[in-house]
């Protein structure tokens, strides 16, 4: 994408993750990690820690639309990320925003559980995510429960299969990422191939908030002009670093994941003399 020399540009349309290891925080931590200038449109608020989520509240629709419209017509689009939607009158209010970022590439991450269990979807919402989201995405980045439950197929169904029926409801790409299945590959089709994406995996890493980096990450290449492979394969590489790099210490549960290396950063940082 030309961004006519100036740093391209992503937005976050997602829910906020008080414990910052997940949803808008950590998508502005991959946008800064890609090299992108990051923008956000809150969904809902969350009380959250790294063991559960203690509470939600939507943000009204009007709001979330106003969100986008202020950062659309002042410092525009070029990469859209949608995670966390809740209910079917945020979906709504997303859509509508939608319409306001004009060709920018969007990223569908549907958020439905959390790490820790919550329900993040409401059972009631599925189809509209399905009907009014998915049909707008450039790529849509399951994980493999998600994938499942998105394509009605049942738990035996295979990565390569499921990406196929969910690329059929819509979206133009889909990605169903690797990090719930033993290989490992995220799946890539496109419509016309499947394309299996490798890479380092570090089971015993801390992944609280890594399906939010992958695809935020995603859409940030795909902002700076990456082609979709590429920019699969770069995000893969992000989001396992973030993993092999996570901050299991913080906290009582999973741990966050860190794009930056804090930990290591930290335990190589000489004392103040």
């Amino acid at each position: 994408m030309n961004t006519g020399g100036r740093v391209a540009t992503c937005l976050s349309i997602a829910g906020s993750d008080s414990g910052g290891g997940a949803g808008i925080q950590a998508d502005m931590k991959a946008f800064a990690r890609c090299g992108v200038y990051g923008m956000t449109a809150i969904t809902a608020l969350t009380a959250q820690s790294t063991v559960g989520v203690e509470m939600v509240t939507p943000v009204p629709p009007e709001m979330i639309v106003a969100q986008v419209r202020a950062v659309a017509g002042d410092i525009g689009v070029d990469g859209v990320k949608v995670g966390m939607l809740g209910d079917a009158p945020t979906i709504d209010a997303v859509v509508e925003a939608l319409d306001l970022v004009a060709d920018a590439p969007v990223v569908v991450d549907p958020v439905m559980v959390s790490s820790s269990g919550a329900v993040l979807l409401e059972p009631n919402a599925k189809a509209w995510l399905i009907e009014r989201v998915l049909p707008r995405a450039t790529v849509a980045t399951p994980n493999l429960p998600e994938a499942r439950e998105l394509a009605g197929l049942g738990d035996r169904a295979e990565p390569e299969e499921l990406a196929r029926a969910i690329q059929a409801l819509g979206p133009s790409a889909v990605i169903v990422t690797g990090g719930h299945w033993a290989e490992g590959a995220d799946v890539l089709f496109d419509g016309s191939g499947t394309i299996r994406i490798d890479g380092p995996r570090y089971p015993d890493g801390a992944s609280h908030g890594s399906g939010c980096t992958h695809s935020a990450a995603l859409a940030a290449f795909l902002a700076q002009g990456a082609e979709l492979v590429e920019a699969a394969r770069w995000a893969r590489e992000v989001a396992a670093e973030a993993v092999g790099n996570g901050l299991g210490e913080l906290g009582a549960g999973p741990g966050p994941v860190d794009v930056f290396g804090l930990g290591r950063r930290s335990a190589a940082r000489r004392p103040l003399a």
